[in-house]
């Protein structure tokens, strides 16, 4: 397997001046190149402590990470993060918002900021270039945020419930749209969500983790039929709501 990341034996202990929080333990997986694996769990499952530590910004108090085949020891711009929150910057329109990180890593040349607004334009963005934060919807600020993610050129996207301040419809579009964009470019993913159906229609792979400590409790393989299709689509397919069940069982029916 061409491996883009390698989680080994990663444990994280918080500590306070009251006491220790063994918040993951022991986790170990591995996400081929070009993959897209979701994190789900219940709350205190450890899943956003995953992607902190993958993203270089939380030092693991055991084991080790690497992307790309380079130990993580920081963060990097091999991997880029897109987060529930868009944080653009209101005083920055939308072009120079989405070359922040180009600008953060030094690498703003014309060429790039060139690749900035193509980026815009496959979104749909490039007649609002001009246009500040404030004057787009969420929607359009997330696609924003997902350019400014990808202008850097990442091994690695890792996707922090993108989604979950949208409202459904724009949702199911921006599912879509960043789907079939990753999979153009041969990109890597990493999503956490609560979302079941949102990780079974956009994932080929899903990681179940158990809380208390945060541990691996079961991995599902999504099958051909799903992964070939749109997540809109995904949703309406036969296996679909049979695999839905069975992750929600391992739940007890419980929220995801």
């Amino acid at each position: 397997m061409d491996t883009a990341v390698t989680v080994k034996d990663v444990t994280q202990v918080y500590v306070t001046e009251e006491r220790a929080t063994l918040a993951v333990q022991g986790i170990d997986f591995a996400v081929a190149r070009g993959e897209f694996v979701s994190l789900i769990g219940p709350s205190g499952c450890g899943k956003t402590t995953l992607l902190s530590i993958i993203a270089g910004l939380i030092r693991p108090t055991a084991g080790t990470v690497s992307v790309a085949g380079k130990p993580v020891n920081g963060p990097s711009t091999r991997a880029g993060y897109m987060l529930q929150q868009d944080y653009l910057f209101p005083w920055r329109t939308i072009e120079d918002n989405a070359c922040i990180g180009l600008e953060i890593a030094g690498t703003l040349t014309k060429e790039n900021r060139e690749l900035v607004l193509h980026l815009l334009e496959e979104m749909g963005l490039y007649s609002f270039k001009d246009y500040y934060p404030s004057q787009l919807s969420g929607g359009m600020r997330q696609r924003v945020a997902l350019v400014r993610t990808l202008a850097t050129d990442p091994e690695l996207l890792l996707l922090d419930e993108p989604f979950s301040a949208l409202d459904y419809q724009t949702k199911l579009q921006l599912e879509d749209l960043v789907v079939e964009t990753l999979r153009a470019k041969k990109k890597t993913a990493l999503l956490v969500t609560h979302d079941i159906s949102e990780a079974i229609a956009m994932s080929d792979r899903i990681i179940v983790l158990a809380p208390n400590p945060g541990r691996i409790r079961q991995t599902y393989s999504i099958p051909e039929e799903i992964r070939a299709s749109v997540p809109f689509e995904a949703r309406e397919l036969p296996g679909f709501h049979t695999l839905f069940r069975t992750i929600w069982q391992e739940f007890g029916g419980h929220d995801a």
